[in-house]
């Protein structure tokens, strides 16, 4: 690792509440937070419109990896869900993405509150590619928490 405190972002640890053993994914994506604004129109001043912060936004939280054995505790919670309509309980669980350090130690933690699947999707099958099939899980989820690190200096204002 280089000596600008600058982090890699291929070495990285997923954790699933309830899921017995640590899930490899090729890639995680929408480690994401933003502010909604509302547009307020003042009478009288037609110039320009008042935006106010409203609440924060989260996007999905997406996993890509090579498709998994059928007997997945990971695909059997995806598939008990994304298959039982609204007739049961969506089963909510915390994931945690931990990126690693070239020691295999975190460097920064995110734990995402109250996920669940909301998609589970196989990339397209073609005879003219020699490439490992790729399924993708998307997941909706309450609000993430940076979690901090013992031991590790801070590496931005999010820590």
């Amino acid at each position: 690792m280089s000596s600008d405190n600058s982090s890699l972002s291929f070495y990285f640890q997923l954790s699933l509440e309830g899921i017995p053993h640590n899930t490899s994914f090729k890639e995680v994506s929408g480690i994401s937070r933003g502010m909604e604004t509302e547009e307020i129109t003042e009478g009288g001043i037609n110039e320009f419109k008042h935006r106010v912060p409203t609440t924060s936004k989260f996007t999905n939280l997406i996993l890509k990896r090579g498709i998994a054995s059928k007997n997945s505790d990971l695909i059997n919670w995806c598939s008990s869900i994304l298959s039982g309509g609204l007739e049961i309980a969506i089963i909510t669980k915390n994931i945690e993405v931990s990126l690693l350090d070239e020691k295999g130690d975190p460097l920064k933690s995110w734990n995402f509150k109250n996920a669940w699947p909301i998609k589970w999707e196989v990339s397209d099958l073609s005879s003219m590619n020699n490439e490992v099939l790729i399924e993708i899980l998307e997941f909706s989820y309450s609000y993430f928490e940076v979690l901090s690190v013992v031991n590790k200096p801070p590496t931005s204002l999010f820590d």
